[in-house]
């Protein structure tokens, strides 16, 4: 007697996976930006990324490219919506809204989309593990598979000059990162990019979690180091924006259901 017939797999092209939108018009595509803008920080300000004013997400304008979308000065993370974002000239002059922005993000995110075209979103905030790692002026180290993400892909900014608004510091930190996705600003903090808000907020989030299990694994013991090859694998695997952009996109789904405030 034979059993029942297994059920048959579901087709591959029938099974949803989503993919980067396309848009149909730069207005569109505008929106979208800032509503993945809005989402990041409130994200970032649930995460407990936000210290006073300190701390900024730039997404560069898809028709205006030297103009940036950016959180408005002085707002918390936790309350900004779309129609609070402020967009500002590469001078860091308010060209649309309401707010002022932080000139000292201006002077840093301004010099690195001028130097990296590429790059879509910027994000540098003092979160407390980032600040940690920078407070030692070290980088990553490949413990994980995903630290491995950055393995020979970030880097160590090694000067300290307080707070800034000059644009020649700007342009030493953007040649510091160089083609790299991420960098440790020594004493300082965190600052990563991505060709989409996702990928930039992405990659923030995990390196965050990235310095913290460096520092809580230092403190355990004495940490094992994946070997060169399987971590430039490891990278080549999982360091990509687009692998950023999938990464993210449940964080995306969680913060517009439970806060759909922000789209407004």
């Amino acid at each position: 007697m034979h059993g029942p017939t297994p059920p048959l797999p579901v087709p591959t092209d029938k099974l949803h996976f989503a993919m980067p939108p396309m848009h149909e018009s730069l207005e569109d595509e505008r929106r979208h930006r800032k509503e993945w803008l809005a989402g990041a920080l409130r994200l970032f300000g649930r995460l407990g990324y936000e210290d006073g004013v300190s701390g900024h997400i730039t997404a560069r304008d898809p028709e205006f490219s030297d103009c940036f979308w950016v959180n408005p000065f002085g707002i918390p993370f936790r309350h900004v919506t779309v129609s609070d974002l402020v967009l500002a000239n590469q001078d860091g002059q308010v060209v649309e809204g309401g707010h002022h922005v932080n000139q000292a993000a201006f002077a840093v995110h301004a010099q690195v989309h001028a130097a990296r075209p590429d790059v879509v979103a910027v994000a540098h905030c003092h979160s407390v593990h980032g600040r940690a790692l920078a407070a030692l002026g070290e980088l990553l180290d490949p413990i994980t598979q995903e630290s491995c993400a950055f393995y020979e892909d970030h880097a160590l900014y090694d000067a300290y000059t307080s707070v800034t608004v000059d644009p020649e510091e700007g342009r030493r930190i953007a040649a510091a990162l160089g083609s790299r996705k991420a960098l440790v600003l020594r004493n300082h903090g965190l600052l990563t990019v991505g060709d989409s808000v996702d990928a930039a907020a992405w990659w923030f989030m995990t390196m965050e979690r990235s310095c913290q299990v460096q520092l809580t694994a230092r403190a355990a013991g004495r940490p094992v180091l994946i070997e060169h090859r399987q971590a430039v694998a490891t990278r080549e695997q999982l360091g990509g924006d687009l692998v950023a952009w999938i990464n993210y996109q449940p964080m995306w789904r969680e913060i517009t259901r439970s806060e759909p405030d922000l789209l407004d």
